[in-house]
């Protein structure tokens, strides 16, 4: 089975990030989705009132929260 996990994000008008899932404590939203963005490949969904989803593994965002 090919089990994601699924990371919500919220955004400001003005495009910035304004709560996002999974977030570790090293980080504030918008670097949190910067990373995301950054580290994964087609993980990326875009949504209507301002939302978005990451699907990403869970071994894959294992190893991206101790990273900073």
């Amino acid at each position: 089975m090919n089990t994601k996990t699924i990371i919500h994000a919220r955004f400001a008008p003005d495009g910035s990030v304004v709560d996002i899932g999974e977030r570790p404590d090293w980080a504030d939203p918008q670097q949190w989705f910067n990373v995301l963005s950054c580290a994964t490949v087609n993980s990326y969904q875009s949504l209507t009132n301002g939302r978005g989803v990451f699907r990403i593994a869970p071994e894959e965002l294992a190893a991206l929260k101790t990273r900073h």
